[in-house]
C-alpha cells in the first residue's frame, strides 16, 4: 500500500491499516485590543452574525479589520484632541504631570469614541 494518496484535493497518510487526511488550518493574523473586543460583543449581542462569521470562514478576518480601524481611527483623533486642548511639548516640558493626566484624558476619551463608532457597532 502506498504511504500517501490524494483524492479529490486531499492527501491522506496511512497510519497502521488507515488513510488519514492531512489537514491544516489556514494561518490566522493575531487579532489585537480592539478585535477581541469586538469578539466579545458579537458573541453576546449579535450571535447570528457572529455564527454566520465563522461559518463562512471570515470571522478573523473581520476582527483584523476593525482592530486596524480602531488604531487608525485613535491615531487620528489623539493628536487632533491634544491639538485642541493646547497640550504640547511647551506643557510637557513646563509640567510634566499635568501634561501626562491631559494626555491620559484624552486617550480615554479617544477610545470612548472608537469605542462606541468601530467597536460596538
Amino acid at each position: 500500500m502506498k504511504k500517501y494518496i490524494e483524492q479529490n484535493g486531499i492527501t491522506y497518510e496511512l497510519r497502521g491499516e488507515q488513510y488519514y487526511p492531512l489537514l491544516e488550518l489556514p494561518k490566522q493574523k493575531e487579532i489585537g485590543k480592539y478585535g477581541r473586543l469586538h469578539l466579545e460583543y458579537l458573541k453576546k449581542h449579535r450571535k447570528g452574525y457572529h455564527t454566520t462569521l465563522l461559518m463562512e470562514g471570515t470571522l478573523n478576518q473581520r476582527l483584523c479589520e476593525i482592530d486596524i480601524k480602531a488604531n487608525e481611527m485613535l491615531e487620528t483623533i489623539i493628536p487632533r484632541l491634544a491639538d485642541e486642548r493646547g497640550i504640547d511639548e511647551g506643557l510637557k516640558a513646563r509640567d510634566m504631570l499635568r501634561w501626562v493626566s491631559e494626555m491620559n484624558n484624552i486617550k480615554a476619551s479617544a477610545e470612548e469614541i472608537v469605542l462606541r463608532e468601530v467597536v460596538y457597532v
